[in-house]
This record gives structure tokens, C-alpha cells and sequence, in this order.
């Protein structure tokens, strides 16, 4: 299993004119530490209207800032977003490209839909579509990036023949990933021959291998991959945080961390509410929204640091408890472990604290 630091870039309050400088300086300090320390890759969300909970919503300058100041650290999209009109498809085969280009074939291009109601109203998208505008968007960047002349007409983009240029580096493309929250959109994601980046966050090991089962199951029926080549790799995320003792690592991590998990559960929450008040109902395509919105209604989503430590749902401890924790990703199938070593306000000095001590004593645990 390999490993890789994941950021939301949160902004806690109370904020001052410099919040959000410091924190993209940090997280490429972070980065740089990271490169250093022989983590696979580095990936970012793309959130818009997250306030404190997420304030990366742009977040390609980042990584030109990464590729330029790193040299082995891959870089991943986790993810763009690909619902109309967040972005559109030949920008984004454009985007990747120079940034592939400028990496020196670096990027994993993961791909997702949203799941918050502050980003879909805010972007006046339907629900109902975002599966089937991923879907297009997806197979449209593919056609840019391997045809000399793209052209497509679907339902929601039309391209006519068009070179659209650059090209990646990576030949035919970069490796193609999707997130997915839900149970059954892991086998959704298999059937795509894609590598699917499961958002369970705070989530045990042990359900996780549920989840990686279906994708499996669902490689094992794909017969016409989205991209040129099946992709059959699963990255899953989780809190962590490592210091010399279990004691400072809870006491540092543990609010984060709590405070992470219902933020993180009530933002889905929203969509399904949204639903409620103006379809009165669910989307075909976000149900499980529902599960998130039931459980915060009865109070259910709180979870206390010794909760999470205890059943692995965040990887928390000392180096030999990380081990511990990483070893059960491991065994549930993930192929990357994506670190989210700042979910709300840890410091920076204890975040690049975490990644040293992963780096020394945790990734050499799991090496080929």
C-alpha cells in the first residue's frame, strides 16, 4: 500500500487577512516535506462556497506551485469536478494536459459530481443529472486527449472537429480516477474500468472491504473501459494524524478530527434535505444522502477520538499505532492510503510533524 497526503485546505475561524495565505503556504511546505519523504502522491479537493470546511477551489495553481518544487510526488485531482457548468470538458482536457506537461507525466486524474447542496444550487445544477454529465464530461476529455481531432455531440456538451491541444504527456492519458461515497457506486466505478477513490470517511477498515469487494466485482464485469486502460486500483481516505506518543497525537488530533467527521456527514446531509424541499424526494442517484440526513436528525453523527481510534476509522497514534491502523486499509484492499493530515485546524508544525513520522517510521512498513 502506498501513501499520499490529501488536503481540503480548511480555513477555521476566526479568520484575519492572511488565513488563507498561510494556509496554501503551509500546505505546500507540507507537500515539499512529503515529496522528500517518499509519499506516492499529493491530492486536493475542488469545493466552492465551503467556508472553513474547504477553501480549495481552484486548485490546479496549487499544483503548478507543487510540480515545480517537487520531483517525485505525483499529483492527483481528487477531485475535478465534472458537472456542467463547474467545468467544461475540453478545459479540463486542456488543464490536465499542461499540467501532465509540466510535471513530467505526474498526474492522477480523478474525477467526481459533488454532493453538497452550497455547491449544486450554488452552481444551479440539477441532481438528477449529475451522473450522466460526469459520465459525458468524462468520455468527451478522453476523446480531446487521444484523437488528434476531437468532435462530440452529446447531451449536455457539443465540440465540433477541434485539435485541442496540448496533448499529456502520459501516453494514451493519465490514470483515470472517480469518487464515489456511496456503497453501490464502487461497482458503478469498476464496471467504468476506473480506479475509484472512496470517500468513506470515518468509515472502519472492515466495512471499507465491503465496498472494495463490489469494485472488484465490478472490474471483473468491465468489457468497455471509459478510459484506454482499466485502472484497477482503489485509493481510500482517511484522518490521521502521528506523533512520538498516543497521548499528544489524541489531544492534538482528536478535535480535528471529531469536528471533521459530522462537518464532512452534514454537508452531504444538506443535499438530501434540498431534495426533500423542493422535489420531495430523492435523486435516483444520491439516496444514500438519506442515511447522512437520518443520522444527523437523531444526533447520531458525533463520534469521540477514542471512538475513532478504537474501530481504525482514523489512522491516530504513535508511529506503532499507525502501523496498526494503516495495516487494516491494507488488509480491507486499498491501494493508496490518502492521508488527510489537516481536517480542520491542526498546526502546522504538528501536520508536518505527522508526515515526518510517517515518512521515517510508518511507509517503510509497507514497502514492496
Amino acid at each position: 500500500m502506498k501513501f499520499a497526503v490529501f488536503y481540503e485546505i480548511p480555513v477555521a475561524q476566526p479568520w484575519d487577512p492572511e488565513s488563507e495565505w498561510r494556509a496554501y503556504k503551509n500546505t505546500l511546505e507540507q507537500a515539499q516535506l512529503a515529496d522528500k519523504l517518499g509519499f506516492h502522491s499529493v491530492w486536493s479537493v475542488e469545493h466552492h462556497f465551503c467556508e472553513e470546511f474547504s477553501h480549495c477551489s481552484n486548485p490546479e495553481v496549487l499544483y503548478g506551485a507543487i510540480a515545480a518544487t517537487t520531483e517525485n510526488l505525483r499529483i492527483g485531482y481528487g477531485v475535478r469536478l465534472m458537472p456542467q457548468p463547474y467545468n467544461h470538458p475540453v478545459r479540463t482536457a486542456e488543464s490536465v494536459a499542461v499540467l501532465d506537461l509540466m510535471s513530467d507525466g505526474r498526474v492522477e486524474f480523478g474525477t467526481g459530481r459533488s454532493a453538497t447542496r452550497v455547491e449544486l444550487e450554488g452552481f444551479g445544477i440539477d441532481p438528477d443529472n449529475t451522473r450522466e454529465m460526469w459520465e459525458e464530461a468524462l468520455n468527451c476529455v478522453v476523446e480531446c486527449w487521444t484523437n488528434d481531432v476531437a468532435e462530440f455531440h452529446g447531451k449536455y456538451w457539443d465540440l465540433p472537429p477541434r485539435r485541442v491541444i496540448p496533448k499529456p504527456l502520459q501516453s494514451p492519458h493519465p490514470p483515470l480516477w472517480a469518487a464515489t461515497t456511496s456503497v453501490d457506486g464502487h461497482e458503478v466505478m469498476g464496471r467504468h474500468g476506473l480506479g475509484v477513490c472512496s470517500f468513506t470517511v470515518g468509515v472502519p477498515p472492515e466495512d471499507l472491504k465491503e465496498r472494495v469487494d463490489l469494485y472488484r466485482y465490478g472490474i471483473s464485469q468491465c468489457t468497455k473501459p471509459i478510459g484506454k486502460f482499466v485502472n484497477n486500483q482503489v485509493a481510500t481516505f482517511t484522518m490521521v494524524n502521528c506523533a512520538p506518543t498516543r497521548e499528544e497525537a489524541l489531544a492534538v488530533g482528536g478535535p480535528s478530527f471529531e469536528w471533521y467527521a459530522v462537518e464532512s456527514a452534514r454537508r452531504i446531509a444538506t443535499l438530501a434535505e434540498w431534495m426533500e424541499e423542493v422535489k420531495h424526494g430523492l435523486a435516483d442517484n444520491y439516496t444514500y444522502t438519506n442515511e447522512f440526513l437520518k443520522a444527523d436528525r437523531a444526533g447520531k453523527l458525533d463520534r469521540t477520538t477514542q471512538q475513532l481510534f478504537d474501530t481504525s476509522a482514523g489512522v491516530i497514534g504513535d508511529p506503532d499505532d499507525c502501523i496498526m491502523h494503516a495495516k487494516k486499509y491494507e488488509a480491507a484492499g486499498c491501494d493508496i492510503l490518502l492521508c488527510l493530515v489537516n481536517p480542520y485546524d491542526i498546526p502546522h508544525e504538528k501536520v508536518m510533524q505527522t508526515i515526518e513520522l510517517l515518512g521515517k517510521h510508518v511507509i517503510p512498513e509497507f514497502a514492496d
